[in-house]
């Protein structure tokens, strides 16, 4: 059984009659004339992009190599190295500082203050300060000073600029069915 024929596909008893080949009598170019029209574009782009055979295109010059017993920008650093120069090169050498007298408050200040306050937030050089009670915010309002140089000498000048103390949380009496309206807590709360 003889397959049907599909139209549009090559049969090679179908040569032309004049013993041109296919590509020719379709109006086609010859393959060697397509190659050389391709290459001679690529030639035209190339030059005008400024390269020219033979010569190789401008590199960024590499940082030299250096081998040897002394230290260069290419060797290991220690992480507290590296550490330091992100910190640095982002300018967050402040905030982890002042991080730090919140993290080291009882070494800082004392365990007798530390125990009766809590360094809370840092914002525009202004350290607050929370007292458990209102007799210890009194007390760290006049040791300010003291507070300030004793964060001055651990972290540096200039860094914290104002302690600002603020009282304890009074507790809220407004919960439940039977709550009554009033006043509530006054300050000797704590």
């Amino acid at each position: 059984m003889v397959p049907p024929e599909t139209p549009g596909l090559f049969d090679p008893g179908d040569m032309p009659s004049d013993g041109r080949p296919i590509a020719e009598s379709l109006g086609l170019k010859p393959a060697g004339e397509v190659a050389r029209e391709s290459l001679n574009r690529a030639k035209a782009a190339a030059k005008a992009k400024g390269l020219y055979p033979g010569k190789e295109p401008r590199r960024a010059p590499l940082e030299p190599q250096v081998s040897g017993s002394r230290a260069g920008g290419r060797d290991p650093r220690t992480l507290t190295e590296t550490l330091g120069a992100l910190l640095a090169q982002r300018g967050w050498n402040q905030d982890v500082a002042v991080g730090g007298v919140i993290g080291r408050w009882p070494q800082i200040v004392g365990e007798d203050i530390a125990a009766h306050s809590t360094a809370e937030t840092f914002e525009n050089n202004v350290l607050t300060v929370r007292a458990h009670s209102t007799a210890w915010a009194t007390q760290l309002k006049f040791l300010i000073p003291n507070l300030l140089s004793r964060i001055a000498s651990d972290i540096g000048d200039g860094v914290v600029r104002e302690i600002r103390i603020i009282g304890p949380d009074a507790p809220k009496f407004s919960r439940g069915k039977f709550s009554v309206k009033g006043r509530g807590a006054r300050d000797t709360w704590g």
